[in-house]
């Protein structure tokens, strides 16, 4: 069966809820995560980088036999954990304020440092396009759409390991077209926004 036709919308598909990866999936999600923290972090003997060398590529063959496509996969499809169980996003927190705004919370890693302390601009790049697709997608209840341009502006440097705040809503639309603007602020102070366009797709589009 082809993409198209098996997921409405081309190959852009609303995730499928699921339970797959039983109670432990997002402990799982978890444990990568701060692996990667260690990844970023470790200045170990080469005897214990050689080890975890080893156990890394044991568990990576542990899993080999259950990889599954994009629509089969748990991750991004666990509604019941936060960022639906995805290891790539940025970790947030997010809800619809009564004035159909998003607002809610961010926390970068260590995986995401760039230098001096700071969020690689990349790392936020990310947030705000996963931030700004969910509030289009979310206000306008439609999932189909996909980002045609992303202009971040970086005001002041993001500290890592602390809780941000983030907030976004729809600056209007046009026809198909969704203009999307949001910010990350440290309590008062506004480190980066962004404002974002969102194309409706068509049926069949990819």
């Amino acid at each position: 069966m082809s993409t198209d036709s098996a997921h409405p919308g081309g190959g852009f598909n609303p995730p499928d809820p699921t339970t797959r990866g039983g109670p432990d999936y997002g402990r799982f999600v978890e444990a990568v995560r701060t692996l990667q923290d260690h990844a970023k972090a470790a200045d170990a003997p080469d005897a214990v980088i050689a080890e975890a060398a080893d156990l890394i590529e044991k568990v990576s063959a542990l899993l080999a036999p259950y990889d599954a496509d994009e629509w089969n996969s748990p991750s991004g499809r666990r509604m019941d954990l936060p960022n639906r169980g995805s290891i790539s996003t940025v970790p947030t927190q997010l809800h619809v304020t009564a004035d159909q705004r998003i607002a809610g919370s961010a926390y970068f890693r260590r995986f995401h440092l760039g230098r001096n302390g700071a969020v690689h601009g990349g790392q936020l790049a990310l947030l705000f396009d996963s931030l700004l697709g969910f509030t289009a997608a979310k206000l306008t209840r439609n999932p189909y759409q996909r980002t045609a341009y992303l202009h971040v502006d970086y005001r002041k440097i993001v500290p890592i390991e602390k809780e941000l705040q983030v907030e976004a809503g729809i600056d209007r639309i046009e026809g198909r077209k969704i203009f999307v603007v949001g910010r990350l602020s440290d309590g008062d102070d506004v480190l980066a926004e962004a404002e974002a366009l969102f194309v409706r797709l068509k049926p069949g589009q990819p």
